[in-house]
């Protein structure tokens, strides 16, 4: 990009508030540095980093950058073994400190937050911990070594302390001393040249002795060091030259550690810059209200609601603009200060903070284009030193321009074909609009010829737009109107300023009738565009209606879903309170049968039809569904001996033993024998032949039809206490006293479940191994009761 363009179009007071987002050093320098690119996927890349910064200030507010210092000067220095200084090496132990915090605050974010590039960039930071400790045990937040760096420097800070002492001790005496007090100007002790003094009165020099360190202007005051004290001030230096030297070798070996991880800091100031500057972009972004535009590279531009960035924005009028798609060229009319540059200089300043990779003030949705080249020829830019007139400059840049421009570029010209005769002005405007369609460019161009208006309106590339101008204020309202050429209004300002309307009327003639068939023709458009964004607006109102009754049914429905979860939930467990009340009633069945065996009393067959019609009372309608289907039933006039039949009012299987006569059956059913209608059954499974017996043929025993062993051998452990279940409680209605359970040897974990459901079973008196015979350790024998 031509830097004279950047300047035309403000991109780099965008750059000065861009630099004053960044928090570091680094990110202001790399903030300075940046330019648009002419690359899609570079463009995307910035784009996305821009965004992953802002949703992290949208859900944390900030980001910890602070404490980041430029330390690139001292590690360069570390790597040529030069002593650093105690604030350069805090700076760097700040800097670690930062770049580790920052470091885990985004990785903790990209726990929960899709933030791959400042993940990348957060991981490229290495902690440096020890490194960091090293420096702050041995530099304080003031920049002084500490006693703690060594044990050597602990003792002689001591040894200095103790001495300063004795010496401020010995002259306080002096000072103190009635004696002495008539010769010193100052009852002071002070410090020249690292040396405790005293000020002496000039006449009484010979009284103390010692060294003169200074004098006073006048020459009145001598500052003595006493020579009773010198020998301890020399004791005294000899003691600081030990601390200088100590705190050298101590800053020596920090220095060299620093050394040793010079690569990695120089990685972490190369991290921490790109993050500073991403979220610098982020936080103008935040300041500008900016939205991520979508971005392409076939030169398609649709910017939405889009605003000035150094507009003031309860000032700023935005602009909806699309360039690229119907059309490739858009020729903006209308008065001056009616906002045409503002609208030029819009697109031109958003393209290139789009392809810079910087959030545009938009609306969602706004899409932008990767040019690879931008050129704009706006404003008065005559050059006074070439005395070149102001027709001339924008010639000679337009002629750069054409010459510079391809089929990927976006052109801007205000005011084309201004400063010379209008009639030779229009006719090359549209020439030169003519040539830059012909090359592919994109373009904008503003003027005030009325000759383009029929042009762009000839043209299906090209489309004209307008800025609205309010006729009763007289004032613009500044809103870009495409589609709409612009109108000179003349008439109907002279009308409102009070111009005779006879001169009006005058001046109307004495323009050709094609000229006010144009002007008709403007109007009529105006006042359909003032329509149709009536009717815009009242579809807008309509939209959002509709949207806020998709809201509430949308909640509504949510409401319903909630509810029938909850009835779900209710029935669940009255199902599972009744399959409870069921069991109960079908144990309590079996008990009553156990003990009238027990009793001895002979089970009727009444008694045993009541007993079964309760069990089948207890089954659960809700697991109705869950039974499969019986295969489909044949009607009951074709029910003979040995059929399997469906009993409808007991809902039960049986086999058909004898035919009673034409409308009864001798039916088994379990361990029962009944009379059945024919009605009253449906087969389930013919018989194979008429002649074949019916598999049940003693209704004293159930014995009879249940076998008195379980093989359990490839089932699980809960399948199989299921099985066991159901056979124990056949086997008590048949009346079997024992019964052999096989499970098979294999792990023994089958064995072990059956052993512990047959040990807490109510109706298991005891149980053991299988013996000789019994199937061994791999069968279990059970004593019922």
């Amino acid at each position: 990009m031509e830097q004279r363009v950047l300047k035309t179009l403000e991109y780099d007071k965008m750059i000065a508030m861009l630099i004053d987002k960044a928090s570091s050093t680094y990110g202001k320098e790399k903030a300075a540095e940046l330019i648009p690119t002419t690359s899609l996927e570079q463009a995307s890349i910035a784009q996305r980093g821009t965004a992953e910064a802002a949703t992290v200030l949208r859900l944390k507010g900030s980001a910890p950058l602070g404490g980041i210092r430029d330390i690139r000067g001292p590690v360069q220095r570390a790597r040529l073994n030069a002593m650093l200084s105690p604030s350069e090496l805090l700076d760097i132990a700040s800097t670690i400190g930062s770049g580790r915090r920052l470091k885990n605050f985004l990785l903790d974010m990209a726990e929960d937050e899709e933030l791959p590039l400042l993940q990348f960039q957060a991981e490229r930071i290495e902690g440096l911990r020890d490194l960091e400790t090293e420096i702050r045990r041995c530099i304080d937040e003031n920049s002084e070594v500490l006693d703690s760096a060594s044990v050597e420097l602990r003792q002689v800070r001591q040894e200095i302390r103790q001495v300063e002492s004795r010496i401020r001790e010995k002259l306080d005496q002096m000072t103190r001393s009635s004696s002495y007090q008539k010769m010193l100007m100052e009852s002071i002790v002070t410090i020249r040249g690292d040396r405790f003094v005293i000020p002496v009165k000039q006449e009484y020099r010979h009284v103390f002795g010692g060294i003169v360190h200074d004098q006073s202007a006048s020459g009145a005051t001598l500052f003595i060091e006493p020579e009773i004290i010198v020998a301890m001030n020399n004791k005294l230096r000899e003691l600081r030259l030990r601390e200088e030297r100590e705190v050298e070798r101590i800053l020596y070996l920090l220095t060299e550690q620093v050394s040793f991880a010079v690569e990695a800091l120089l990685e972490n100031v190369d991290a921490l810059t790109e993050l500073d500057f991403m979220f610098a972009k982020a936080q103008l972004a935040w300041s500008m209200k900016a939205i991520c535009p979508r971005l392409n590279d076939r030169g398609y531009l649709r910017m939405k609601k889009a605003r000035h960035p150094l507009i003031p924005r309860e000032v700023v009028v935005p602009v909806d603009v699309e360039l690229g798609g119907e059309y490739q060229a858009i020729v903006v009319t209308g008065p001056n200060t009616g906002g045409k540059t503002v609208s030029l200089k819009t697109i031109g300043l958003l393209s290139l903070m789009a392809m810079a990779g910087l959030h545009i003030p938009a609306e969602e949705e706004s899409e932008m284009t990767i040019f690879s080249s931008v050129f704009a020829d706006i404003g008065d830019e005559q050059s006074i030193e070439q005395s070149l007139s102001t027709f001339s400059s924008h010639m000679t840049n337009i002629i750069h321009i054409l010459a510079s421009m391809d089929e990927r570029s976006l052109v801007l010209f205000d005011e084309l074909g201004a400063g010379t005769d209008p009639t030779e002005g229009a006719a090359l405007a549209m020439s030169i609009i003519d040539h830059v369609i012909s090359s592919g460019a994109r373009l904008v161009a503003t003027t005030h010829y009325s000759e383009l208006k029929a042009y762009a309106y000839d043209r299906p590339e090209v489309i004209n737009a307008s800025v609205e101008f309010d006729v009763e204020t007289l004032r613009p309202t500044y809103r870009l109107l495409i589609g709409v050429p612009g109108r000179s209004n003349a008439f109907a300002i002279a009308r409102r300023l009070g111009l005779p309307e006879e001169i009006i009327e005058v001046a109307r003639g004495s323009i050709s009738e094609e000229d006010n068939q144009v002007e008709s023709m403007i109007a009529s458009l105006e006042r359909n565009r003032k329509t149709a964004e009536a009717e815009r607006q009242e579809a807008e109102r309509l939209r959002r209606e509709a949207e806020e009754l998709r809201r509430q049914l949308e909640e509504e429905r949510a409401r319903f879903a909630e509810e029938k979860n909850k009835r779900m939930e209710r029935a669940e467990d009255e199902a599972r309170i009744a399959v409870q009340l069921a069991k109960e009633e079908a144990e309590a069945i079996i008990r009553e049968l156990r003990d009238m065996r027990d009793e001895g009393v002979e089970i009727k067959e009444h008694r045993l039809i009541e007993a079964k019609k309760r069990l089948g009372n207890a089954v659960l309608e809700l697991e109705k569904e869950k039974v499969k289907k019986p295969a489909k039933a044949v009607r009951a006039t074709q029910v003979k001996v040995g059929d399997e039949v469906m009993v409808t009012s007991f809902g039960q299987k049986g086999f058909v033993l004898e035919k009673v006569n034409n409308d009864e059956y001798l039916v088994q059913i379990g361990i029962m024998k009944m009379k059945v209608k024919r009605d009253d059954m449906n087969v389930v499974k013919p018989a194979k032949n008429e002649q074949q017996a019916a598999p049940y043929t003693s209704v004293k025993r159930r014995s009879d039809s249940i076998k008195m062993d379980l093989d359990l051998r490839g089932y699980n452990v809960e399948d199989g206490i299921r099985e066991i279940e159901q056979f124990l409680d056949d086997a008590l209605l048949a009346g079997l006293h024992s019964v052999s359970i096989i499970h098979g040897h294999g792990t023994g974990v089958l064995r072990k479940g059956v052993h512990e459901y047959l040990r807490h079973h109510r109706n298991v008196k005891s149980f053991r191994l299988g013996g000789q015979g019994e199937g061994g350790v791999g069968a279990t024998i059970a004593e019922l009761k």
